[in-house]
């Protein structure tokens, strides 16, 4: 897999390009439940304009673009989306300046391995592309920054697939505060922990789940459980105990330089080959808010992008095991 860097201010060719190119997939993965079993175009409208309305145009825009068919529009609204699993670990430094590192952990072939800069609506963001539309991780041009990982829980409810959540985030708020209080109005369908900080240092780790109330903490490391493991098969397949244990280590008991704490995020029990399993390690990345940067990291290998400096290019990947990322 090819990770790519494109950059598009307002909705374009780009982006109806790569929806073009990824639509076949993504329509097979959304339908896979047949069309009754995803809500209405009328239900995600009415969704996104009680919970998300500031990026309606947006999403119409988008729409529009590509095709104006009804199935596009229901997928890009993330309205009721099917079930999905991710690992992933992420936390932020302790140091001065502000920075949130992270593990992102998936199959790669249900990856766009895209990192999209877009100015839509005025608003600067650069970020992993999920559906085109969401994001996996990103930041904004005010210097907030925003990941997320799997919540260990099964529950599924009515609500936004995540990735959805976190543009909309980085679309409108630009502090902790902001995106906490956006956080806990928001329906998300899965459980998911996502942690935001912003240039100055505020940060906060919200535990999101489709049947009880949003919790936002101070933590500053998330695995893939919440306040307490849930589902244990899922735990011990992952390892969320031992590897939040093992940041909260990094946090505590071994003071580092911002370099050494983004590099523990390259080795084991942070960094995982379990590609045959879905849940191999696709990529290290390090938002410093402050900076408007991103960097992404593989072993011997990094990728710098910023709001000053973002070259349309692209990099190919090998795993440890020796096949493409």
């Amino acid at each position: 897999m090819l990770f790519r860097a494109i950059a598009e201010d307002t909705p374009g060719p780009k982006w109806a390009g790569l929806f073009a190119q990824y639509w076949p997939s993504y329509h097979g993965w959304w339908a896979r439940e047949g069309l009754v079993a995803r809500p209405t175009y009328l239900d995600c409208r009415r969704a996104l304009r009680e919970h998300m309305p500031e990026i309606v145009p947006l999403w119409e825009a988008l729409c529009e673009l590509a095709g104006g068919g009804d199935a596009a529009a229901r997928f890009l609204s993330f309205y009721g989306p099917p079930a999905y699993l991710s690992a992933c670990s992420q936390a932020i430094w302790p140091g001065d300046a502000p920075l949130l590192v992270r593990n992102y952990d998936y199959a790669p072939l249900a990856f766009d391995a895209v990192v999209l800069k877009t100015r839509w609506q005025g608003r600067g963001v650069i970020g992993m592309s999920d559906g085109l539309f969401g994001l996996v991780d990103g930041i904004n041009d005010a210097g907030l920054a925003v990941s997320l990982t799997f919540g260990g829980r099964r529950n599924i409810g009515r609500g936004f697939g995540v990735p959805l959540i976190l543009r909309y985030v980085l679309q409108t708020c630009t502090s902790a505060e902001a995106a906490g209080r956006a956080l806990a109005r928001i329906p998300c369908h899965m459980s998911y922990n996502v942690t935001v900080i912003d240039a100055e240092r505020q940060f906060l780790t919200a535990y999101l789940a489709p049947d009880r109330k949003p919790v936002l903490s101070h933590a500053a490391v998330a695995t893939n459980h919440q306040e307490r493991v849930e589902w244990s098969s899922h735990a011990r397949f992952t390892a969320t105990v031992e590897r939040e244990r093992f940041l909260l280590q990094q946090l505590t008991l071994h003071p580092k330089t911002d370099d050494r704490f983004i590099a523990a995020f390259l080795r084991p029990p942070l960094y995982s080959t379990a590609f045959d399993a879905g849940f191999g390690t696709l990529y290290t990345a390090a938002y410093r808010p402050r900076d408007g940067r991103l960097e992404l990291h593989w072993p011997h290998r990094r990728w710098l992008k910023s709001f000053d400096d973002f070259a349309e290019d692209s990099v190919q990947v090998m795993t440890p095991s020796g096949g493409l990322v």
